[in-house]
């Protein structure tokens, strides 16, 4: 499954693609709080890494933590205004997975994992692509597939 947000306008887009994991244990999910709002664990594709090596190192970066990186969700991307790079198109693929051990202290420092009930969370997420993937997600994991 994938999702397009907004419209591709004429101009140069910077394009960053990057992976992220939708976590779930009961009704709670796992995101990340910064200053800008709540955010899917993950990031941006650094070099030749691929999906699971990013979400892996953005996971310790993040909140210290070891993860799974189980199946494959859904991709989105956006075509948008970002505050320093412009024209934006955000290219993101999703994964289903669980956090595990804590290893070492998070290297982000403005970044804090936070286990929230999803329902308290829907719709809150900084950007409608990671909010559309953790619908998504909560409607596999119950069995509510779109």
């Amino acid at each position: 499954m994938h999702k397009i947000f907004g419209q591709r306008e004429k101009g140069q887009y910077y394009d960053r693609s990057g992976a992220y994991l939708v976590i779930f244990s009961g009704e709670k999910t796992a995101v990340v709080r910064t200053a800008r709002g709540l955010f899917l664990l993950g990031g941006g594709i650094q070099g030749s890494e691929n999906d699971q090596e990013c979400i892996r190192r953005e996971c310790l970066e993040e909140c210290g933590c070891e993860c799974t990186v189980k199946e494959y969700l859904a991709s989105a991307e956006a075509f948008s205004v970002h505050d320093t790079k412009g024209l934006f198109h955000p290219i993101q693929r999703y994964y289903m997975g669980d956090l595990l051990d804590k290893v070492q202290e998070p290297t982000e420092k403005d970044h804090f994992l936070i286990w929230a009930d999803y329902g308290e969370i829907k719709g809150k997420m900084y950007s409608d692509m990671q909010n559309w993937a953790l619908e998504t997600g909560w409607k596999r994991r119950h069995k509510e597939w779109i």
